[in-house]
Formats: structure tokens, C-alpha cells, sequence
């Protein structure tokens, strides 16, 4: 039998998966969440053996959640779903070690199959996910696109500074570069840039 922690904010799709995942095999969902920081609970208190998690939710979102739970389980085993699968944050989520990715739309069946396949300790990526991941044409740095990102996320250079463990002027050097490569004048507008583009 395998434990699951599922995590995904679409009440809807996720009450779903949780009953299907179980009536398609030998899986156990120990708990559901509906935003990050409950994902990130949920995982180190029940310990399962495959957090699925979805990328896209609101306030701290699946990169962030893994980022935590690594810390504390550094060998969690996780199963990212996604229904974008942008180059920049499949890389980011591999270099978190995130060890298979499907799709949203994937069915049922499939899903379990993949939960099944990382808990043997072997990795999976679904081709469509894949496909997009090597096409890669973002010219920003890692650090350009979290800066970027916190933008987008409404923060101040005088708050992203901390949060990334930058100085200010570190963090104005990599939004005038984000800039310059978008060609863009504000760095709200780079942002945007990024974001229309799959970068961030």
C-alpha cells in the first residue's frame, strides 16, 4: 500500500483524484491541502510516501512548498502536476529534486501508475511535459526570474532583498538586466513579459 499527501487547491479536482486514486490501486491519501503552507503540514506531519502536489496555487505555491518540505524530508518523494509546464520552472523543480511530473488532464489510472513508479524509486516525466521543458528560450538568469517573480508577486525592492538574501542593489542590478534582456521599462512590465512568455 502506498500513503499520499495530495495537494491542490481546485477543491473540486482534488476531492476527485482522491477518490479515484484510491479506487484505482493500492494507494492510502493520508491527507488533502488546499494551498502550500497546508501541503507543507500535511507532508511533515504524516510522512506519506508520495507527496502529489500541484504547481499553480495561491500564496505559496508548489516550488515554494517543495522547497520547505526538502529541508525538512530531504527524501520525500514527490509528483508534480501541472497543466503549464514552463521550461524555467521545470528546471527549478528538478534542480529541488522533484521526481516526476504529469499533467493535470492525465487520467486517473495513469496517475496511479506514476505514484506507483516513483515509490519504486524510479523517476517520471510525461513526454508533453518533457517536450515543452527542452524548449527553452528564456535569456534571464535564475536570479533574474526569482526577482522577477517576487515582483510579480507585488514585493518592493526593499522587500525582496531579504526574502531572497540579496542586497538591494544586487536586486535593482538583476531587475536592470531583466529589463535590458525584455527590453521593457519598468520592471512590473518585465515581469509581465516573463510571465506572457513562460519564463517565470
Amino acid at each position: 500500500m502506498t500513503t499520499v499527501v495530495l495537494a491542490d487547491d481546485e477543491a473540486l479536482l482534488r476531492k476527485a483524484l482522491a477518490s479515484l486514486l484510491t479506487l484505482e490501486g493500492e494507494i492510502t491519501v493520508l491527507a488533502e491541502a488546499h494551498d502550500g503552507e497546508s501541503a507543507v503540514r500535511a507532508t511533515l506531519r504524516h510522512r506519506p510516501d508520495v507527496l502529489v502536489i500541484d504547481l499553480e496555487m495561491p500564496g505559496l505555491d508548489g516550488l515554494g512548498a517543495v522547497a520547505e518540505i526538502r529541508r525538512a524530508r530531504p527524501d520525500q518523494v514527490i509528483l508534480m502536476l501541472t497543466r503549464h509546464a514552463r521550461p524555467g520552472v521545470l528546471r527549478k523543480a528538478l534542480k529541488l529534486g522533484v521526481q516526476g511530473f504529469v499533467s493535470k488532464s492525465a487520467e486517473p489510472a495513469h496517475i496511479t501508475s506514476v505514484i506507483n513508479t516513483l515509490h519504486e524509486g524510479k523517476r517520471w516525466i510525461d513526454p508533453d511535459v518533457s517536450a515543452l521543458a527542452v524548449v527553452d528560450d528564456c535569456p534571464l538568469t535564475d536570479r533574474e526570474i526569482d526577482v522577477l517573480r517576487a515582483t510579480r508577486d507585488g514585493y518592493s525592492v526593499a522587500e525582496i532583498a531579504p526574502r531572497l538574501h540579496l542586497a538591494e542593489g544586487t536586486v535593482r542590478n538583476y531587475l536592470s538586466h531583466a529589463m535590458q534582456k525584455t527590453q521593457t521599462r519598468t520592471r512590473h512590465e518585465a515581469a509581465r513579459f516573463a510571465r506572457e512568455h513562460d519564463w517565470l
